[in-house]
C-alpha cells in the first residue's frame, strides 16, 4: 500500500513540510455500509428519548360515566377520557425508553478507521506543528489561520480538551475542536477537513490500536 501523507503546517498555515500517516490507520478502504450502522448507533445514544404521552388510566379526571347507558339516543360511552374523546388519553403513544443498541467495539473502533481515511486518501487531513491560540480565546486569529489554510469547515484535534480553543471556534458554525478522546466518526463525517495536532497523532494511535 501506498505511503499516506498529509501536509504539515506551522502556526500561521504555511506547509512546511510533509508527514507520513499509519496506512492500517489513515488507509483503509471506507464501506458507506459500516460508516453508516456506525453513525446510527452514535445518534441512537444521543436521542434523549423522554417523549411521554399519556395513557387514559393516567389523565385527570373522567371517573363518572358521562350519560346512562341507555334511552339517551346517543352512543355509550363510559369516560370522558377514553381515547375517542378530546383531552382523552393516547392510545400507543410515546413513553420513556432507551433507543441505545449494541455495538460490537471493533466496528466502532474499525469505523474511525475508516472516517480518518476517507479524508486522508482524499488529502484532507492537515497535521498541525503549532495552533495560533494558546493564552486567551481569539476568533479573529483562528479565522484568520483557516483563510490562510483555504478552509472554513474543520474538525480541530486537539490531545485533550482545550476550552481556550473551544471558546474560539464559538462563532465559527463549521468549526470544532474535540480532544482525542472525543473523537468519533459523526463529527469526522460532518466536516470536510481535519487538523490534527501534531502531539495528538500518538493518542490518536494509541486510541485505535488499544
Amino acid at each position: 500500500m501506498e505511503a499516506i501523507k498529509a501536509k504539515l503546517i506551522d502556526s500561521s498555515a504555511n506547509v512546511i513540510g510533509e508527514i507520513e500517516l499509519p496506512s492500517d490507520l489513515y488507509g483503509i478502504t471506507p464501506k458507506v455500509g459500516l460508516l453508516h450502522e456506525v453513525v446510527r448507533w452514535q445518534m441512537a445514544r444521543w436521542r434523549a428519548g423522554t417523549a411521554s404521552t399519556k395513557t387514559r388510566s393516567e389523565v385527570r379526571g373522567g371517573g363518572r360515566k358521562p350519560w346512562s347507558q341507555k334511552h339517551t339516543g346517543r352512543a355509550r360511552q363510559g369516560s370522558i377520557r377514553a381515547p375517542q374523546w378530546v383531552g382523552g388519553g393516547v392510545v400507543h403513544g410515546p413513553k420513556p425508553r432507551s433507543y441505545e443498541f449494541k455495538l460490537n467495539k471493533k466496528v466502532r473502533r474499525l469505523g474511525l478507521k475508516m472516517a480518518l481515511s476517507s479524508r486522508a486518501l482524499a488529502n484532507r487531513i492537515y497535521v498541525a506543528e503549532d495552533l495560533p491560540v494558546k493564552d486567551k480565546p481569539k476568533t479573529k486569529v483562528l479565522k484568520g489561520f483557516l483563510n490562510n489554510l483555504g478552509i472554513n469547515d474543520v474538525l480541530i484535534v486537539v490531545p485533550e480538551r482545550n476550552l481556550i480553543l473551544e471558546k474560539s471556534v464559538d462563532n465559527l458554525p463549521k468549526v470544532k475542536v474535540l480532544a482525542v478522546e472525543g473523537l468519533n466518526v459523526y463529527d469526522i463525517l460532518n466536516h470536510q477537513n481535519i487538523i490534527l495536532a501534531k502531539d495528538a497523532l500518538a493518542k490518536i494511535e494509541e486510541r485505535l490500536r488499544r
